[in-house]
């Protein structure tokens, strides 16, 4: 049997929604083990002295060790 855990990451990009995704899935690669899915919670995107920043909530799930 295994146990699964969810953890909610708030990713950010000057680049894209897909760049914002892929550094969160990164980093909770490095952190977390046994990283399963993620799931996109939200997406927006907040306006900075006229820049734009890319931000998405996403949903990690990884398997709990024994």
């Amino acid at each position: 049997m295994s146990v699964a855990r969810v953890t909610e990451l708030s990713c950010t990009s000057t680049e894209s929604f897909e760049d914002a995704i892929r550094q969160g899935i990164d980093r909770a690669n490095r952190t977390l083990r046994q990283v399963r899915s993620a799931w996109v919670k939200e997406q927006r995107v907040n306006v900075r002295e006229g820049a734009l920043e890319f931000q998405a909530n996403i949903l990690v799930t990884f398997v709990l060790e024994d």
